[in-house]
């Protein structure tokens, strides 16, 4: 052969070499490739989680308690100040602390001999896939459902979070077997985040634009926002009946209260219904009627029917406290800060494969009650 040929002919074998020893060395069952993997799984959009408690960078904890503060709003004064004197000491604003060991949220999935030699679900019938290849995908799929089912679970930790300023979390020993209860609370004696209206916004002499003014103020009078105005399903409907609300949007009123022009928004089951003026305070009206499947099989409504909330994007957020486990491979234990750990484990005498996928979340306010609850404001 000619010399450039041998040459290109060597250089060829080293380049399948070099792809070979990188396929070698990569491990689809490491955990550091599991946990890449993981961040690449498109996310599931949920309203709560991620229009009110969203997470940043610094709400990962490298250990396994995070600490979650919140402050009330500051509305005081600076005060005059005498020629003879220099300036007055501001005292600095008070706030709470507490230090909470996130719930363990850590669903699996065996995979069987026969997971690898039947056929997958929207696989080709005829499809030529070897038990790796078929392992592989499952591995994706698996890890995917998983998941999801945690975003549903830190949906409702957010959405209960709102609702009762504290979160109950009923853990499990198995799929059946109830353990502990779990309970965290943002307050102290008694949460000043709910508001009782005193007639039924559609019975005769309900108040909802007053209703909503005074839930709007409870929040300003801390120095917090109202931007949104949260509805069940039953009171959105109640609202778009009311003869008051149909006269204000009225053009020819005279009155310029707002707009209604419903559209679907992003999130399953949310409904972005428009803008309404209520004493100067202008809230989104959105409507959420999003459900999940309870561990009875029974559908779930995330936000009651009946319920209102005033509150304001981001008012919270959503932390998660570091998974120390024993990697595959290993006989140490490791520990991961991230917000999805898989782990992956083998059980050789029973040939099964074992993929879990965890997480420790815990949904907490930026502030003192940031968000104003009515419950039953439509019967």
């Amino acid at each position: 052969q000619p010399a450039y040929a041998r040459h290109r002919l060597q250089g060829c074998r080293r380049c399948q070499l070099r792809r070979e020893s990188t396929m070698a060395e990569l491990n689809f069952f490491d955990t550091y490739v599991l946990m890449a993997i993981a961040e690449e799984i498109v996310p599931q959009q949920t309203f709560f989680r991620d229009r009110y408690f969203p997470t940043g960078e610094r709400d990962i904890f490298a250990c396994d308690k995070v600490l979650t503060e919140y402050r009330k709003g500051d509305r005081k004064m600076a005060a005059f100040v005498s020629a003879r004197a220099g300036d007055i000491p501001m005292d600095r604003i008070g706030y709470a602390i507490h230090e909470y060991q996130p719930a363990f949220i850590a669903p699996s999935r065996l995979l069987t001999l026969d997971d690898l030699t039947k056929r997958g679900f929207g696989e080709a019938i005829y499809a030529n896939s070897t038990p790796a290849q078929r392992a592989a995908r499952l591995q994706l799929d698996d890890l995917t459902d998983m998941d999801r089912r945690i975003v549903r679970r830190e949906e409702w930790m957010c959405a209960q979070t709102m609702i009762n300023n504290a979160c109950t979390m009923q853990t499990y020993i198995d799929d059946k077997t109830e353990g502990e209860k779990l309970y965290v609370k943002f307050f102290d004696d008694a949460s000043d985040h709910t508001y009782t209206v005193a007639t039924k916004w559609n019975a005769t002499g309900g108040d909802f634009f007053g209703d909503v003014k005074a839930m709007c103020r409870k929040l300003s009078k801390r120095g917090l926002r109202a931007a949104d105005l949260v509805l069940g399903s039953d009171v959105a409907d109640a609202i778009l009946d009311m003869e008051k609300v149909q006269k204000l949007l009225d053009r020819n009123s005279g009155i310029i209260i707002g707009t209604i022009d419903q559209e679907l928004s992003r999130y399953d089951g949310v409904v972005y219904m428009g803008t309404l003026n209520f004493g100067g305070f202008k809230l989104n009206l959105i409507s959420v009627d999003e459900t999940y499947i309870d561990n009875n099989g029974t559908e779930q409504k995330y936000f009651p029917a009946t319920s209102a909330m005033v509150t304001a994007p981001g008012c919270g957020h959503l932390m998660y406290g570091q998974i120390t486990q024993i990697d595959y491979g290993s006989t140490e234990f490791a520990s991961h800060a991230a917000i999805r750990v898989p782990k992956f484990s083998l059980n050789q005498e029973a040939d099964i494969r074992k993929l879990r996928l965890g997480a420790r979340p815990l949904a907490a306010p930026h502030n003192y009650c940031p968000y104003i609850y009515a419950a039953e404001v439509v019967s």
